[in-house]
Parts: C-alpha cells; structure tokens; sequence
C-alpha cells in the first residue's frame, strides 16, 4: 500500500471526526455470450458450458477477506454488472445475496440491480431474480434498428428486448432501465430519434443514453467503423434530450434520465464520492477509513482464473490496494460530481474528501472564467459549455 502524498496545502475541514459517505456493493460477474466489439469492459466470451457455481463461492469468500474494513456498515445500494450477470441463474443469484445478507448489514430498501442482456433471459428467469431479492433490472437494448444491433455485435434483436420488457412487468419488476447509445455506426439522425421514441413507448423508469466511443483495446479501436461525425453526434443528442424531456424522463446526469423518483441510487453515489465494496473478478472498489488520509481504491485480479487462484492460495484480501494521494482527491471528488446536473455544494466536497473547501478555490476560478462553471447560491453546476466539454473542466482540478 502506498502513503498519501502531502497533496494540497489546505488543511483537513475540521478536527471532528467526518461521517463515513454511504457504502454501496458491486458484484462483477465477468462473462459474455460474446464480446462486444465496442466494449472495454473486463469481460470474457464463454468458451465452454455457463459459469458453475463455483464462482458464487469465490464471491462469497471474497466478501470474508474484505470483512475487516466493514465493521459497522451498513450497504445501501447492490449492483451486479458484467459481463451478463443473466447467465447466472436465479438460484445462485439468491444464494449469493443470502450469504451477503448473512454477513452484512443491508438497508431494508436496498436498491439491487441486475444487468441483463435480452438474448439471455429464459421465460420466467425475472420472477426467480424478483424472489431472490432483485428489485431493479438494466437491460441493454442498445438500440432498436436490426442493421443497428447487427453492426454492434449484439446477440439480441429488438424483438427479444420487447419480450424482456414484458417478462419483467409479468415478474412484478416495474422499475427497470433501458440502456441506448446513439452515434452508432452509419447511423442517422432519424435512426436513432426511432430508438429513444421506441425505448420512450415502453415506459421505463429510467433510461441511459450515451454516445458510443471507440475505447482503446476494442475491436472498433483496432479496425474502426464509420460513425456520424461530430455535429452530427451533437444533433442526436440534442433532440433526443428533447424527445426524453417530453416523455417526462428528467436528466439528471450526463447520460442518465429518470421517471420521478427513479434515479439510479447505485450510480448517484459514485458520482457523489460514496463509498462501494468491489467483489469479482476486475471489480473496483473505493473504501474510507479515514479523512483526509485514508481513502482506499481496490482492485481484484481481472482474469476469472487468476482471480479465483488467488482466493484459493492466500488468506487475506486479494488485489491492488492504493491509498488516494490528498493532492489527487479535488479531480477524484469532481469526476463524479460534474457529472450531475445538480452540480455540488463546497460543503459536500469537504464532508466527502476532508479537505478545506479552499482546495478548490483556484480550479473554480478557472473553470468559472472560461464559462464552465456557475455559481447559484451554495452550488457549483456545469454550464452548457462546462456539459459539452466535461473532460476539460474535469481537468481544471487535476494536481
């Protein structure tokens, strides 16, 4: 484990001891019928049968190693991502999360999602994910054109996410996401307003739009495909903002709209610097022990294999284990938080890094004369310049 650098001159916001931020669960469940050629997350193409049991048992030990740092915590929010955590069935799902419950304290109104791909799900799955304790679903619809889903690489068809929808209402889970990405490959204009009005027509509580990039380490990074270009891009997102504020979804983040009440508690606190426990094979975490100074972020072993040797053959925590340096915490706490419409407090920036709120009065001086940022009483919020060009006024904070 590293040492915290002396990072900015400000001192701690106070000598009293700062409450510890919300504290969320992520579950990775690594594996795919096929990999996308766009994604750049850690996952794997099935090669052989469906993921066994085996590693239910692996993520169960893992929660053991981590015990230790979670003494008196209490999780607020479950998240399983992928990877299609659909591949595993219902009843491994529910042996999982009873062994957690057993070992950790879950709010009573737990938000626990699952990611699903529609070309995964079997008839009557949702009601076996419902009664294991799954009360929110994100499936990834991509988009709803065939030449669209083919290009992407999706093993579904539009046809597959309508079917998915309706098992989902049939299991009694209403609040669900569609996820949608728009500037895809040869897309139009009309194309993609097609896919936010289809997405709109089946009523979701919430829906993610965002623009498909061309990640490094991507088959569409190596070889890449015609996208729209840039004012074209801009367009889509444009109008389909409009057509999302019509149909009563409100953006409350970059790529994320929500039906009243509806908003992804997981997702809100990572963008808000809470805290999430990381189990699975590449999984990320972000623990607080302490403020300033004793800010963790975790990693476990990417490869499934090496992630399960390894709980096989040592007996404490496993994977990378970095101490967030004080100089580093301003850009940490903005990555997340200039994401929100919302904007933030000086007073949440203290309460969730420890820092003095003047470690962030330059940066926001710059960012407020170049028209990234305003100010309204208490709260800093990106302008629509500071939105369109996020990665520069993100950058403003860097050490």
């Amino acid at each position: 484990m590293t040492s915290a650098s002396p990072g900015p001159t400000a001192s701690p916001a106070s000598t009293a001891t700062h409450a510890l931020p919300p504290l969320a669960l992520y579950l990775h469940m690594p594996w795919c019928v096929k990999k996308c050629p766009y994604c750049d997350f850690n996952s794997h193409q099935l090669t052989g049968p469906k993921p066994d049991g085996t590693y239910i048992d692996a993520l169960i030990e893992d929660c053991d190693r981590e015990l230790p740092v979670l003494a008196g915590r209490r999780i607020e929010t479950v998240f399983f991502g992928g990877g299609t955590p659909s591949l595993f069935a219902p009843e491994e799902i529910d042996r999982l999360l009873t062994a957690l419950r057993a070992r950790l304290a879950f709010d009573p109104a737990a938000e626990v999602t699952l990611e699903a791909n529609p070309g995964t799900i079997e008839r009557g799955r949702f009601a076996g994910y419902r009664a294991a304790g799954i009360n929110r679903v994100s499936l990834g619809a991509q988009s709803f054109g065939a030449a669209a889903l083919a290009r992407l690489g999706r093993i579904h068809s539009a046809d597959d996410t309508h079917r998915a929808v309706d098992e989902l209402r049939s299991a009694g889970i209403d609040n669900f996401n569609l996820d949608l990405m728009y500037a895809l490959p040869e897309q139009s204009l009309a194309e993609a307003i097609f896919d936010v009005q289809t997405a709109c027509a089946l009523a979701p509580r919430h829906i993610s739009h965002y623009q498909l990039t061309l990640e490094p380490g991507t088959v569409f990074h190596a070889r890449p495909p015609a996208l729209p270009d840039e004012d074209a891009a801009w367009n889509m997102q444009v109008e389909c903002q409009e057509l999302l504020s019509d149909a009563g979804y409100e953006q409350y983040e970059v790529s994320a709209y929500a039906a009243a009440g509806a908003r992804c508690r997981h997702n809100v606190n990572y963008w808000t610097f809470g805290d999430y426990l990381g189990l699975g094979a590449g999984a990320h975490g972000k623990l607080t022990r302490g403020l300033p100074a004793d800010i963790l972020r975790t990693a476990k072993p990417k490869q499934p294999r090496d992630y399960q040797r390894q709980l096989a053959e040592r007996g404490d925590a496993i994977g990378e284990r970095q101490r967030v340096a004080r100089a580093d915490l301003p850009f940490e706490f903005m990555l997340g938080a200039l994401r929100l419409n919302a904007g933030f407090a000086v007073d949440d920036f203290e309460a969730r890094t420890g820092l003095r709120g003047d470690a962030i009065e330059a940066p926001l001086a710059v960012a407020r004369a170049r028209g990234l940022i305003a100010q309204e009483g208490s709260v800093w919020r990106p302008t629509a310049l500071g939105r369109r060009f996020l990665n520069d006024l993100q950058g403003t904070f860097l050490a």
